[in-house]
């Protein structure tokens, strides 16, 4: 039996992160764990861009204009949807997350969810840095093996 592993080495690559706007002070602690675990896996800055959009609903649309243009090897969705008191919550996090699971497939290349999702602002705040970790580092890790295990395939 053949077993296809990624490694973790992001030397090279070229890498685009969809970050939505709403929620900043999620999204940009967000956007400091995903650009970290970036630099310390070897990719060189200047091979990273940044695409700023209005919300979590725009990010898909974005992301697949960056996939489909052919210059990156993946691309990293981030932001945060936190719960209020109406059904926006609900039908914002089904679109964005059938969005991008939609581009991933389409496109062929990998499109990482890192859109975070709480029912509150501390929820957000431990999963951008706090007790829980970085889900945007989490999500630049996922991003850096899924390149190379599709290599490999």
């Amino acid at each position: 039996m053949r077993e296809i592993n990624g490694n973790l080495n992001a030397e090279g690559k070229k890498v685009c992160i969809v970050l939505s706007r709403f929620n900043d002070l999620i999204g940009s602690r967000l956007l400091e764990g995903a650009r970290d675990c970036l630099l310390r896996h070897g990719m060189d800055d200047q091979n990273l861009d940044l695409i700023r959009v209005p919300g979590a609903f725009e990010i898909p649309l974005a992301s697949e204009k960056a996939a489909s243009s052919g210059r990156y090897d993946a691309v990293i969705c981030l932001g945060a949807v936190i719960r209020g008191d109406t059904p926006h919550f609900e039908l914002v996090c089904a679109e964005v997350s059938r969005g991008i699971g939609r581009v991933s497939v389409s496109s062929g290349v990998p499109v990482i969810f890192g859109v975070i999702t709480t029912d509150n602002m501390d929820q957000a705040i431990d999963r951008s840095g706090g007790k829980v970790g970085n889900k945007g580092w989490d999500a630049a890790l996922a991003a850096i093996e899924m390149t190379s295990v599709l290599a490999a395939v």
